[in-house]
């Protein structure tokens, strides 16, 4: 009896699930505006928001100019938005915000078109020119809506679309180091620094220009050695004064103790040389 019960609930979900769809798909069809408009929001409401955007897609352009219009189109980017469709999302919630400027939903329009465009911010390795932009969305959100009821939300984005800059930005100049590109990677760190002085990543690239330019001042002619392991030195206390608790004040330590003993080293070259 229990598995003939089974069944049968079986065969009427079925029934159900083939009765909605042919329901959905006359709604498609059908040149009925309104039952279309009022279908894909109960759609909509029902977390059913491929169906939803399906029919406010059609639907949408023809309520241009009715009362029904501004909610329309706050769906369609709604329902975009829960389907990952961010690109299209960003696209509805900007029309919103624009077309109607002194709506009530114009701010969290405006929020969500924020949200639309950090959704699009690649991982940090790719091109960071979508991050570039949503970082503007974000700072043009934050003007318009100083006190707005997103703004600690707003911020975290921003935060966490610096973040990516900096780690976008520090793994660039650490190439260099990588493979070993030591004057290069001196004026890639400093730069870094320049650029992003309150970096999470500022502290390492500090220790990295210092043993950049160690191995730099190394492997350069005699004649130059002197002069740039002195900028070692520089680098260092600039380096230890900022970071005293470094993680990496042991190996910077080592390389400053290194230095001297090559100063001095090249300090008796010359002093046998000028006494020969």
């Amino acid at each position: 009896m229990k598995r003939r019960l089974s069944h049968i609930v079986v065969l009427l979900a079925l029934l159900l699930t083939a009765a909605s769809c042919s329901n959905y798909q006359k709604l498609l069809k059908s040149n009925d505006v309104q039952q279309k408009y009022t279908a894909a929001v109960k759609y909509y409401e029902k977390g059913d928001y491929y169906r939803a955007s399906e029919l406010l897609d059609a639907v949408a352009p023809l309520l241009t100019g009715t009362e029904q219009a501004e909610d329309a189109l706050f769906y369609q980017a709604s329902a975009n938005y829960e389907l990952g469709n961010y690109l299209l999302s960003e696209t509805y919630f900007r029309n919103f915000y624009t077309t109607y400027p002194r709506s009530p939903k114009a701010e969290k329009a405006m929020f969500m078109q924020v949200k639309s465009s950090y959704n699009q911010s690649p991982d940090f390795e790719q091109d960071q020119a979508s991050t570039l932009i949503a970082m503007e969305s974000v700072q043009e959100f934050m003007i318009r809506y100083p006190e707005s009821e997103y703004t600690e939300e707003a911020s975290q984005i921003l935060e966490n679309l610096s973040i990516k800059l900096d780690k976008k930005a520090f793994d660039s100049a650490k190439l260099y180091y990588k493979i070993k590109y030591f004057k290069a990677a001196v004026v890639a760190l400093d730069n870094f620094l320049k650029e992003y002085p309150s970096s999470p990543y500022a502290e390492e690239a500090a220790y990295m220009k210092i043993e950049s330019q160690y191995e730099f001042a190394k492997e350069s002619v005699p004649a130059k050695q002197e002069e740039r392991y002195y900028e070692v030195v520089d680098f260092y206390q600039s380096f230890a004064d900022q970071y005293p608790e470094s993680e990496f004040m042991r190996s910077a330590n080592q390389i400053y103790d290194n230095t001297l003993a090559e100063l001095e080293r090249i300090k008796t070259e010359k002093s046998t040389q000028a006494n020969s």
